[in-house]
Protein backbone atom coordinates (compact mmCIF):
# COMPACT_ATOMS: atom_id res chain seq x y z
CA UNK A 1 0.00 0.00 0.00
CA UNK A 2 1.37 3.17 -1.40
CA UNK A 3 1.24 6.04 1.75
CA UNK A 4 -1.37 8.91 0.29
CA UNK A 5 0.30 12.33 -0.74
CA UNK A 6 -1.89 14.42 1.34
CA UNK A 7 0.52 12.84 4.73
CA UNK A 8 3.01 14.50 3.70
CA UNK A 9 1.43 18.20 2.96
CA UNK A 10 2.89 20.91 5.23
CA UNK A 11 1.69 20.85 8.84
CA UNK A 12 -0.16 24.49 8.01
CA UNK A 13 -1.62 23.24 4.86
CA UNK A 14 -2.61 19.49 5.07
CA UNK A 15 -5.55 19.62 2.75
CA UNK A 16 -9.10 18.84 2.45
CA UNK A 17 -8.74 15.10 2.72
CA UNK A 18 -6.13 15.41 5.81
CA UNK A 19 -9.17 17.57 8.06
CA UNK A 20 -11.91 15.11 6.93
CA UNK A 21 -10.71 11.99 8.59
CA UNK A 22 -9.20 14.22 11.45
CA UNK A 23 -12.08 12.42 13.50
CA UNK A 24 -10.95 9.25 12.55
CA UNK A 25 -7.42 10.03 13.27
CA UNK A 26 -8.37 11.50 16.82
CA UNK A 27 -9.87 8.03 17.41
CA UNK A 28 -6.73 6.04 16.31
CA UNK A 29 -5.02 7.95 18.53
CA UNK A 30 -7.05 7.34 21.89
CA UNK A 31 -6.47 3.98 21.18
CA UNK A 32 -2.90 4.01 21.14
CA UNK A 33 -2.76 6.21 24.37
CA UNK A 34 -5.15 3.33 26.43
CA UNK A 35 -2.66 0.61 24.79
CA UNK A 36 0.88 2.48 25.79
CA UNK A 37 -0.32 3.66 28.97
CA UNK A 38 -0.46 -0.04 30.26
CA UNK A 39 2.25 -0.82 32.79
CA UNK A 40 4.89 -2.96 31.14
CA UNK A 41 4.03 -6.90 32.09
CA UNK A 42 7.56 -8.31 31.54
CA UNK A 43 11.20 -7.11 32.63
CA UNK A 44 13.69 -8.70 31.00
CA UNK A 45 17.04 -9.92 32.82
CA UNK A 46 19.06 -7.97 30.19
CA UNK A 47 18.65 -4.48 29.11
CA UNK A 48 16.01 -3.91 26.12
CA UNK A 49 16.62 -1.12 23.71
CA UNK A 50 13.62 -0.75 21.58
CA UNK A 51 14.52 0.71 17.94
CA UNK A 52 10.64 2.23 16.98
CA UNK A 53 9.38 4.93 15.45
CA UNK A 54 5.98 7.35 15.42
CA UNK A 55 5.42 7.49 11.96
CA UNK A 56 3.54 4.06 9.84
CA UNK A 57 5.62 2.53 7.38
CA UNK A 58 9.55 2.64 6.84
CA UNK A 59 11.73 4.94 8.08
CA UNK A 60 14.85 2.85 8.72
CA UNK A 61 14.45 1.06 11.56
CA UNK A 62 15.94 -2.32 10.12
CA UNK A 63 19.54 -0.72 9.47
CA UNK A 64 19.07 1.66 12.34
CA UNK A 65 19.13 -2.10 14.64
CA UNK A 66 22.15 -3.26 12.42
CA UNK A 67 24.26 -0.34 13.32
CA UNK A 68 23.52 -0.67 16.81
CA UNK A 69 23.96 -4.64 16.77
CA UNK A 70 27.02 -3.99 15.09
CA UNK A 71 28.10 -1.28 17.83
CA UNK A 72 27.45 -3.84 20.86
CA UNK A 73 29.51 -6.11 18.99
CA UNK A 74 32.00 -3.93 18.82
CA UNK A 75 32.57 -3.72 22.75
CA UNK A 76 32.68 -7.75 22.75
CA UNK A 77 28.78 -7.96 23.84
CA UNK A 78 26.16 -10.76 22.89
CA UNK A 79 22.84 -8.76 21.22
CA UNK A 80 20.27 -10.70 20.28
CA UNK A 81 17.70 -8.86 18.32
CA UNK A 82 13.49 -9.36 18.96
CA UNK A 83 11.29 -9.21 15.50
CA UNK A 84 7.76 -9.62 14.83
CA UNK A 85 8.97 -10.87 11.42
CA UNK A 86 6.01 -9.11 9.37
CA UNK A 87 5.46 -10.71 6.13
CA UNK A 88 6.30 -13.88 6.84
CA UNK A 89 3.86 -17.14 8.68
CA UNK A 90 5.30 -18.30 11.60
CA UNK A 91 4.12 -16.59 14.81
CA UNK A 92 7.09 -18.12 16.66
CA UNK A 93 9.20 -17.46 19.24
CA UNK A 94 11.62 -19.20 17.10
CA UNK A 95 15.41 -18.29 16.19
CA UNK A 96 15.91 -17.52 12.77
CA UNK A 97 17.55 -19.99 10.78
CA UNK A 98 19.26 -18.25 7.64
CA UNK A 99 19.77 -21.93 6.32
CA UNK A 100 16.61 -23.03 6.19
CA UNK A 101 13.60 -20.35 6.59
CA UNK A 102 13.27 -18.56 4.45
CA UNK A 103 11.24 -14.81 3.77
CA UNK A 104 8.12 -16.53 3.94
CA UNK A 105 8.50 -18.22 6.89
CA UNK A 106 10.13 -15.30 8.97
CA UNK A 107 9.63 -12.47 6.66
CA UNK A 108 12.67 -10.60 4.81
CA UNK A 109 13.84 -8.07 8.04
CA UNK A 110 14.37 -11.20 10.50
CA UNK A 111 16.59 -12.78 7.91
CA UNK A 112 18.56 -10.09 7.01
CA UNK A 113 19.15 -8.97 10.71
CA UNK A 114 19.93 -13.20 11.31
CA UNK A 115 22.79 -12.59 9.21
CA UNK A 116 24.80 -9.98 12.17
CA UNK A 117 23.04 -11.03 15.35
CA UNK A 118 20.94 -14.07 16.27
CA UNK A 119 17.42 -13.47 15.61
CA UNK A 120 14.39 -14.42 16.86
CA UNK A 121 10.65 -14.14 15.33
CA UNK A 122 8.33 -13.72 18.04
CA UNK A 123 4.80 -12.11 17.81
CA UNK A 124 4.63 -12.09 21.38
CA UNK A 125 7.49 -9.96 22.28
CA UNK A 126 7.41 -11.27 25.96
CA UNK A 127 8.31 -14.71 24.27
CA UNK A 128 10.62 -13.56 22.47
CA UNK A 129 12.44 -11.84 25.07
CA UNK A 130 12.19 -14.95 27.13
CA UNK A 131 14.05 -17.29 24.33
CA UNK A 132 16.57 -14.44 23.95
CA UNK A 133 17.36 -14.74 27.62
CA UNK A 134 18.13 -18.31 26.97
CA UNK A 135 21.05 -16.87 25.73
CA UNK A 136 23.49 -16.36 24.29
CA UNK A 137 22.39 -13.16 25.10
CA UNK A 138 23.59 -9.74 26.92
CA UNK A 139 21.71 -6.97 25.16
CA UNK A 140 17.87 -7.69 23.47
CA UNK A 141 16.95 -5.32 20.49
CA UNK A 142 13.45 -4.92 19.78
CA UNK A 143 12.80 -4.11 16.17
CA UNK A 144 9.60 -2.00 15.90
CA UNK A 145 7.09 -1.85 19.49
CA UNK A 146 7.55 1.60 20.79
CA UNK A 147 3.75 1.53 20.93
CA UNK A 148 3.98 -2.23 22.73
CA UNK A 149 4.21 -1.91 26.39
CA UNK A 150 4.36 -5.24 27.25
CA UNK A 151 8.30 -5.43 27.76
CA UNK A 152 9.57 -2.80 29.92
CA UNK A 153 11.62 -0.64 27.80
CA UNK A 154 15.91 0.17 28.99
CA UNK A 155 16.66 2.72 26.44
CA UNK A 156 13.87 3.56 23.55
CA UNK A 157 15.49 5.39 20.02
CA UNK A 158 12.49 6.72 17.65
CA UNK A 159 13.68 6.76 14.07
CA UNK A 160 12.46 9.33 11.92
CA UNK A 161 13.16 9.80 7.93
CA UNK A 162 14.43 13.33 7.88
CA UNK A 163 12.99 14.16 4.13
CA UNK A 164 9.62 13.14 5.22
CA UNK A 165 9.84 14.01 9.06
CA UNK A 166 6.10 13.84 10.56
CA UNK A 167 4.36 14.10 7.42
CA UNK A 168 1.50 16.47 8.18
CA UNK A 169 1.33 15.98 11.83
CA UNK A 170 -1.64 14.13 12.01
CA UNK A 171 -2.70 10.73 13.05
CA UNK A 172 -3.70 7.97 10.82
CA UNK A 173 -6.01 7.96 8.68
CA UNK A 174 -5.43 11.38 8.37
CA UNK A 175 -1.67 12.07 8.63
CA UNK A 176 1.22 9.07 8.50
CA UNK A 177 1.61 9.22 12.26
CA UNK A 178 0.86 6.14 14.81
CA UNK A 179 0.57 8.34 17.33
CA UNK A 180 0.88 12.21 17.93
CA UNK A 181 4.40 13.38 18.32
CA UNK A 182 4.47 14.69 21.76
CA UNK A 183 2.66 11.25 22.80
CA UNK A 184 5.57 9.05 21.47
CA UNK A 185 8.30 11.46 22.10
CA UNK A 186 7.45 11.74 26.07
CA UNK A 187 8.39 7.68 26.00
CA UNK A 188 11.48 8.21 24.32
CA UNK A 189 15.27 8.56 24.93
CA UNK A 190 16.43 10.03 21.75
CA UNK A 191 15.74 10.48 18.05
CA UNK A 192 17.54 9.19 14.94
CA UNK A 193 16.50 11.22 11.94
CA UNK A 194 18.32 9.48 8.66
CA UNK A 195 18.73 11.29 5.73
CA UNK A 196 21.01 14.02 3.68
CA UNK A 197 22.16 17.02 5.59
CA UNK A 198 20.07 19.45 3.45
CA UNK A 199 17.10 17.12 4.91
CA UNK A 200 18.73 17.11 8.42
CA UNK A 201 18.22 20.89 8.83
CA UNK A 202 15.01 21.16 7.81
CA UNK A 203 13.88 18.18 10.26
CA UNK A 204 15.56 19.56 13.24
CA UNK A 205 13.09 22.59 13.91
CA UNK A 206 10.47 20.04 14.10
CA UNK A 207 11.39 19.01 17.08
CA UNK A 208 10.84 22.24 18.92
CA UNK A 209 11.17 22.06 22.52
CA UNK A 210 11.83 18.46 22.93
CA UNK A 211 14.72 18.07 24.60
CA UNK A 212 15.89 14.75 23.14
CA UNK A 213 18.94 13.94 22.00
CA UNK A 214 19.14 13.96 18.32
CA UNK A 215 21.22 11.61 16.05
CA UNK A 216 21.69 12.55 13.10
CA UNK A 217 22.99 9.70 10.26
CA UNK A 218 23.06 9.02 6.55
CA UNK A 219 22.24 5.59 4.70
CA UNK A 220 25.60 5.37 2.48
CA UNK A 221 26.48 1.94 0.08
CA UNK A 222 29.09 -0.11 0.75
CA UNK A 223 31.98 0.13 -1.57
CA UNK A 224 31.93 -3.41 -3.47
CA UNK A 225 34.66 -2.50 -5.58
CA UNK A 226 32.12 -2.05 -8.05
CA UNK A 227 31.76 1.02 -10.42
CA UNK A 228 28.47 2.24 -11.01
CA UNK A 229 29.24 5.30 -13.46
CA UNK A 230 27.62 4.46 -16.42
CA UNK A 231 26.61 1.40 -15.46
CA UNK A 232 22.62 0.68 -17.03
CA UNK A 233 20.61 -0.58 -14.38
CA UNK A 234 17.39 -1.27 -14.21
CA UNK A 235 16.48 -1.37 -10.28
CA UNK A 236 13.61 -2.62 -8.25
CA UNK A 237 12.76 -2.39 -4.66
CA UNK A 238 9.46 -3.41 -2.00
CA UNK A 239 11.03 -1.16 0.68
CA UNK A 240 9.62 1.62 2.81
CA UNK A 241 10.35 4.64 0.40
CA UNK A 242 11.71 2.76 -2.38
CA UNK A 243 12.72 6.07 -4.49
CA UNK A 244 15.36 6.68 -2.08
CA UNK A 245 17.00 3.74 -3.22
CA UNK A 246 16.90 4.56 -6.80
CA UNK A 247 18.58 8.17 -5.98
CA UNK A 248 21.51 6.32 -4.47
CA UNK A 249 22.16 4.72 -7.78
CA UNK A 250 21.75 7.59 -9.52
CA UNK A 251 23.87 9.93 -7.37
CA UNK A 252 26.50 7.00 -7.37
CA UNK A 253 26.67 7.65 -11.60
CA UNK A 254 24.46 4.58 -12.23
CA UNK A 255 21.93 5.18 -15.63
CA UNK A 256 18.87 4.07 -14.00
CA UNK A 257 16.82 3.12 -17.72
CA UNK A 258 13.76 2.11 -15.08
CA UNK A 259 12.83 2.26 -11.78
CA UNK A 260 10.68 -0.16 -10.36
CA UNK A 261 9.03 1.17 -7.03
CA UNK A 262 7.18 -2.25 -5.57
CA UNK A 263 5.34 -2.30 -1.98
CA UNK A 264 7.04 -2.93 0.78
CA UNK A 265 7.64 -6.46 1.43
CA UNK A 266 5.76 -7.20 -1.84
CA UNK A 267 6.40 -10.72 -2.84
CA UNK A 268 8.70 -11.54 -5.56
CA UNK A 269 7.20 -13.76 -7.59
CA UNK A 270 8.27 -15.70 -10.61
CA UNK A 271 6.11 -14.33 -12.88
CA UNK A 272 7.07 -10.86 -11.41
CA UNK A 273 10.81 -11.83 -11.87
CA UNK A 274 10.49 -13.37 -15.02
CA UNK A 275 9.25 -10.04 -16.81
CA UNK A 276 12.17 -8.12 -14.79
CA UNK A 277 14.18 -10.01 -16.78
CA UNK A 278 13.33 -10.13 -19.87
CA UNK A 279 13.11 -6.07 -19.38
CA UNK A 280 16.63 -6.04 -18.11
CA UNK A 281 18.22 -8.42 -21.00
CA UNK A 282 16.31 -6.81 -23.98
CA UNK A 283 17.23 -3.19 -21.99
CA UNK A 284 21.17 -4.56 -21.96
CA UNK A 285 20.60 -3.68 -18.02
CA UNK A 286 21.61 -4.95 -14.88
CA UNK A 287 18.71 -5.82 -12.42
CA UNK A 288 19.75 -4.49 -8.83
CA UNK A 289 17.61 -4.45 -5.92
CA UNK A 290 18.24 -3.84 -2.00
CA UNK A 291 19.60 -6.10 0.23
CA UNK A 292 15.62 -6.63 2.02
CA UNK A 293 14.34 -7.68 -1.39
CA UNK A 294 17.37 -9.96 -2.29
CA UNK A 295 16.57 -12.03 0.57
CA UNK A 296 12.70 -12.34 -0.95
CA UNK A 297 14.22 -13.95 -4.31
CA UNK A 298 13.06 -16.75 -5.72
CA UNK A 299 15.82 -18.98 -5.79
CA UNK A 300 16.46 -19.08 -9.66
CA UNK A 301 16.68 -15.63 -10.19
CA UNK A 302 19.27 -14.74 -8.03
CA UNK A 303 22.30 -15.16 -10.00
CA UNK A 304 21.01 -12.53 -12.08
CA UNK A 305 20.34 -9.84 -9.15
CA UNK A 306 23.18 -7.64 -7.76
CA UNK A 307 22.24 -6.44 -4.75
CA UNK A 308 23.46 -3.05 -2.91
CA UNK A 309 24.17 -3.42 0.61
CA UNK A 310 24.04 -0.44 2.57
CA UNK A 311 24.71 0.90 6.23
CA UNK A 312 23.55 3.20 8.41
CA UNK A 313 26.74 6.35 9.78
CA UNK A 314 26.22 8.48 12.69
CA UNK A 315 27.36 11.49 12.01
CA UNK A 316 29.03 11.69 15.87
CA UNK A 317 28.88 8.31 16.55
CA UNK A 318 30.24 9.17 20.57
CA UNK A 319 26.42 10.41 20.70
CA UNK A 320 25.24 6.77 20.35
CA UNK A 321 28.18 5.56 22.46
CA UNK A 322 26.95 8.02 25.08
CA UNK A 323 23.31 6.24 25.20
CA UNK A 324 24.75 2.75 25.23
CA UNK A 325 27.15 3.42 28.23
CA UNK A 326 23.51 4.34 30.28
CA UNK A 327 23.05 0.55 30.14
CA UNK A 328 25.92 -0.34 32.02
CA UNK A 329 27.27 -3.18 29.79
CA UNK A 330 30.22 -4.77 29.91
CA UNK A 331 31.30 -7.70 28.21
CA UNK A 332 32.01 -10.88 29.62
CA UNK A 333 35.64 -11.95 29.93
Amino acid sequence: MRAPGYWFNPPERPGHLARSLAPLGWVYAQATARRVARAPAYQAGVPVICVGNINAGGTGKTPTTIAIVQRLQSRGLSPVVVTRGYGGSLRGPVRVNPESHDASQVGDEALLHAAFAPTIVADDRIGGCKLAEAGPCDVIILDDGHQDPAVRKSLSLVVVDAARGFGNGRVIPAGPLREPVGAGLARADAVVSIGPAPAQRRFAPSLGTFDLPLLMAELKPLAMGLPWTGRRVLAFAGIGHPEKFFAMLRADGAEVIRAEALSDHQPLTDALMTRLSLEARASVAQLVTTEKDFVRLPAGFRSQVLSVPVRLEFDDPSALDTLLDRLGLIAKP
